[in-house]
C-alpha cells in the first residue's frame, strides 16, 4: 500500500486548521520551564514553535523529510522518525502528538514507543482522529472505488478508534489515563479537492491521472449534498479522541 506523501507548502496553505484548532491540546500538555518534550509528528513545526516558547527543549519527529526541513528553518531540532520507531528511551518529561496517530496501524508498538520514550511520570498528551472521524469522505471514496473496479481494492490508511478501546491499550501498557474523550468537531475545509490531494493522495497514487481526476470529482459530487452548503462551504465531519495519560511504574 503506498504511503501519503507530504508536501509543506501545500499542506500549510491548504490545511492549516490542523495547527490552528491544537491549540487546547497544547493547553493540556501544560509545558513547562526546562522540560524536555518530544513533538511526535511535528509538521511544518508550528506546534513545536509553540511549545518551545514556554522555555521548554523540544525534540521534532516526523515521517516527512520535507515537514522535518520546514521545522528545522524553525529552529527546532528535528529528525526523521516514524512513531513505530522511536528510539528514545526514558528521556522526555512529556510526548505531545496532533493529528498523526490516526495514521498508524499498529497503535500498541507506538504505545510501547511513547512509554519508552517518557521519564517516570512523564506525560503523554495526544489529539488524532477518533471514532466516526471523517465518515462521510471514507464512505464517498469506498463508494467509488466499489463501483470503479478498475481501481482495485480501496485501502484504508486510517486508524479511528474508539476512546474506549484506546483506553484499554494504554492502560495494558503500563500507562494512568488521566483523561481522555472522543470530541466531534466539524471543520471547515477550503476545498474537498484540495483536502484528498494533501490527505489522500496515497490512497490513488496507483491510479494513472486521469483516474485520479474522476476520482477526486466522483467523491465530490457524493459528497456535496452531505457536506457543502452555500452557507457555510465545505465542513468535513471531524471526531477528534483527546487524551492524557501518564507513565506509572
Amino acid at each position: 500500500m503506498s504511503t501519503n506523501k507530504w508536501n509543506a507548502d501545500n499542506y500549510n496553505k491548504h490545511a492549516d486548521f490542523v495547527s490552528n484548532l491544537a491549540f487546547p491540546v497544547v493547553d493540556l500538555l501544560n509545558p513547562k520551564e526546562n522540560e524536555k518534550i518530544l513533538d511526535l509528528g511535528c509538521g511544518d513545526g508550528t506546534l513545536a514553535l509553540e511549545i518551545k516558547k514556554f522555555n521548554t527543549k523540544v525534540i521534532a519527529v516526523d515521517l516527512s523529510e520535507n515537514m522535518v526541513e520546514k521545522t528545522k528553518k524553525k529552529g527546532i531540532e528535528a529528525y526523521v522518525m516514524s512513531a513505530t520507531e522511536l528510539s528514545y528511551k526514558n528521556e522526555f518529561d512529556a510526548v505531545f502528538s496532533n493529528a498523526v496517530l490516526h495514521w498508524v496501524k499498529e497503535p500498541e508498538t507506538a504505545i510501547t514507543k511513547i512509554f519508552n520514550a517518557l521519564k517516570a511520570n512523564g506525560r503523554f498528551i495526544a489529539e488524532f482522529g477518533g471514532y466516526g472521524n471523517i465518515k462521510y469522505l471514507t464512505d464517498a471514496m469506498q463508494e467509488v472505488f466499489d463501483k470503479s473496479k478498475e481501481y482495485g481494492e480501496f485501502n484504508n490508511p486510517w486508524y479511528f478508534p474508539k476512546d474506549t478501546d484506546y483506553k484499554e491499550m494504554l492502560e495494558a501498557n503500563g500507562f494512568k489515563v488521566e483523561y481522555i474523550e472522543l470530541i466531534p468537531r466539524p471543520t471547515k475545509i477550503d476545498d474537498i479537492s484540495n483536502w484528498l490531494d494533501i490527505f489522500a493522495n496515497g490512497i490513488v497514487s496507483h491510479l494513472t491521472k486521469e483516474q485520479q481526476s474522476s476520482f477526486k470529482q466522483e467523491v465530490r459530487a457524493i459528497l456535496n449534498p452531505k457536506i457543502y452548503s452555500e452557507e457555510n462551504g465545505w465542513v468535513a465531519d471531524y471526531v477528534r479522541l483527546r487524551l492524557k495519560a501518564v507513565k506509572v511504574l
